[in-house]
């Protein structure tokens, strides 16, 4: 990624998004990715953790969904947040040197919502999905700060992935 962000940047982030959170549930940007009762999910990139409500409801008290970041601020929030609010299907997993502590293969969707922007190397990225994610399994991007010209000309540069479909909102891949 474009390098770990600052304490003052999560920090601002995290107040930009409550605020905005007042407006617009972050949740349902999860509608319509088919997540299923029993899925393993992994919100990628998860920040705070503003989806992890929706996911985890949506995953149910069977599924498992995998809060993924890199920064040290970012879990803690979803500690705090899965504490809080009893969710206790969420488990934080944060991203070093590239790779999380998530298992092989155990995905069955994993989403990354506004911050493939700051992915300036996506080969590693992808691969990293890749080795996560089932076979079958499913992986959803949002375009964030770029244009979907460059998303789509990042996400080429890997023959892990296949673009499944596009939406308005985001991107969906199959493993290749």
């Amino acid at each position: 990624m474009g390098g770990q962000y600052s304490a003052l940047f999560f920090k601002s982030m995290v107040l930009i998004f409550r605020i905005a959170d007042i407006f617009h549930d972050p949740g349902k940007k999860l509608t319509g990715f088919g997540i299923r009762p029993g899925d393993t999910v992994v919100d990628y990139g998860c920040g705070p953790g503003r989806h992890l409500r929706a996911a985890a409801s949506l995953a149910g008290p069977q599924g498992r969904v995998y809060a993924a970041d890199i920064h040290p601020l970012a879990m803690s929030a979803v500690k705090r947040l899965a504490a809080k609010a009893g969710l206790t299907n969420v488990v934080p997993a944060e991203i070093r040197a590239g790779r999380s502590a998530i298992p092989d293969r155990a995905a069955d969707l994993v989403y990354a919502l506004d911050m493939f922007h700051r992915v300036d190397d996506p080969v590693p990225f992808l691969a990293e999905i890749n080795r996560i994610v089932k076979p079958g399994g499913r992986l959803i991007i949002e375009d964030g700060h770029q244009s979907r010209t460059k998303t789509l000309a990042k996400l080429s540069l890997s023959p892990r992935w296949m673009v499944e479909r596009e939406t308005a909102r985001d991107v969906r891949l199959r493993p290749a």
